[in-house]
């Protein structure tokens, strides 16, 4: 486990995470990219513990996904299985598992400060942190090939992961309404939603 880790995790980030799973129970699987999640938990029969985590060539988003689901199994098993998933027992587990972990030797500096917002209130996916968002999305390999929404003009059309087609439509508020070509309906995405532009405005 501490080999595999390695290839995943920040180096001085592996032996206090590889002392979380093992103390926990943790069945720790890692897979294919999902579109839709990082990461997930899920209780095992017999009283185990399976969380799955997306295999990243970015170290800092693989450790925020692997703590933040292991913050769910100790959120759990301290508060019991009826609070909310992501509620003020979660987050606060949430933070004081991760506080350990954010200093310099860790994560780069420049992240520190966005790192330090994100955990006055943790959101339920570090995806839905449009500033943190962006800042980790820096440190993935293909950094630079990647489009997001927010470069795009007002009109442009832009294809997603799974095909669907949209037109780029005005702000509101923090997200952008987008048309979807086929259909004609309304959706708002996130100024980081990753996408490939089709054609210009």
């Amino acid at each position: 486990m501490d080999d595999v880790l390695k290839r995943y995790l920040p180096e001085r980030s592996v032996a206090p995470c590889l002392a979380l799973i093992r103390t926990n129970g943790v069945h720790l699987k890692i897979v294919s990219r999902r579109h839709t999640r990082h990461g997930d938990y899920r209780p095992l029969p017999g009283g185990g513990h399976q969380i799955t985590v997306n295999a990243s060539q970015n170290p800092y988003r693989f450790l925020l996904t692997l703590i933040h689901e292991i913050a769910h199994l100790i959120a759990f098993e301290r508060f019991g299985r009826q609070i909310k998933p992501h509620g003020s027992e979660w987050k606060a587990t949430f933070r004081d598992l991760m506080l350990p972990f954010l200093r310099p030797d860790i994560f780069p500096e420049r992240l520190l400060p966005y790192l330090a917002r994100h955990f006055k209130n943790p959101k339920a996916s570090s995806s839905t942190d449009s500033a943190l968002a962006l800042a980790l999305k820096s440190y993935d390999p293909d950094a630079e090939e990647q489009q997001y929404v927010y470069q795009l003009p007002e009109g442009a059309v832009f294809r997603l992961y799974n095909g669907k087609v949209f037109r780029k439509g005005p702000r509101q508020i923090k997200r952008y309404r987008c048309m979807e070509v086929a259909t004609g309906k309304l959706y708002l995405f996130q100024p980081h939603a990753e996408v490939e532009l089709v054609s210009e405005a």
